[in-house]
């Protein structure tokens, strides 16, 4: 992670849309919050913090590794409106990939479930009770996948 982020991104966070498929995905994996509590049964993408002197991308299969025990190919980003991607507070930004798994996910201690959700709804995925700052995020996923 570069110091020279603005001091509201301090904290560089990294996410991925897992895909079913590469080149026609019909869905997409999101994980269901273990905690803390006040994200508890929320839902989300898997990934998370990346570490001083890891580049983002390293920074995601580490967390794929670690959280779904999953091999992952990354495919695109996800432009968010700043360098560091989406917004998700005043210190921390969230850089998101699409990307496919080698391996089935496997739900670990950070979630309380996963699930592959159906592209052919747009409506039935914004329903979800998504992380508010992973909102955005979702609309823009459905965007890049559905022009």
């Amino acid at each position: 992670m570069s110091s020279d982020l603005p001091a509201r991104f301090r904290t560089q966070v990294v996410g991925v849309a897992l895909l079913d498929d590469a080149q026609h995905p019909t869905a997409f994996l999101a994980a269901q919050r273990a905690y803390p509590q006040n994200l508890r049964g929320l839902w989300e993408f898997p990934g998370g913090k990346q570490e001083p002197e890891e580049s983002a991308e390293a920074a995601l299969v580490r967390e794929c590794a670690e959280e779904l025990s999953v091999r992952v190919e990354l495919l695109d980003e996800i432009p968010g409106p700043h360098a560091q991607g989406w917004p998700l507070s005043e210190r921390a930004a969230m850089r998101v990939w699409t990307g496919t798994a080698t391996d089935a996910p496997v739900v670990g201690a950070d979630h309380l479930a996963v699930r592959w959700v159906p592209l052919s709804d747009p409506d039935a995925v914004l329903a979800l009770p998504w992380i508010p700052a992973d909102l955005p995020i979702v609309r823009a996923l459905l965007d890049q996948l559905t022009r």
